[in-house]
């Protein structure tokens, strides 16, 4: 991810805690971040950094939670020479919608 980024969805993505009367499965996801098997789902953005969102670190649907994560601790992530990368393609969907895939992909990669 470079250093530099900003995408036109950060202006219409939800600021903190305004869905937090919104189930879960009603959430939309306005960004999708990953690394191997580790992705950042997220539906909320404080403008500046932080994100709130869905994470699933290292395939571990089991531990997988909603929780705050920084934008700029995602760019700072090498693992080797691999860094963090924004889903180009990710079209906003609802998190119901996209749950199931999830699941259903990281059996595919494990």
């Amino acid at each position: 991810m470079t250093s530099g980024y900003k995408d036109e969805r950060q202006g219409r993505i939800p600021r903190l805690y305004e869905t937090e009367n919104i189930p879960a499965e009603e959430k939309l996801i306005y960004h999708h971040f990953f690394i191997g098997n580790t992705h950042w789902y997220a539906a909320e953005f404080d403008g500046e950094d932080i994100f709130f969102g869905y994470a699933i670190l290292n395939g571990d649907m089991q531990n997988a939670e909603w929780g705050y994560f920084s934008l700029q601790e995602l760019k700072s992530v090498k693992v080797g020479p691999l860094r963090v990368e924004v889903d180009c393609s990710w079209e906003v969907k609802r998190f119901g919608e996209i749950q199931p895939n999830i699941q259903r992909n990281l059996l595919r990669t494990n």
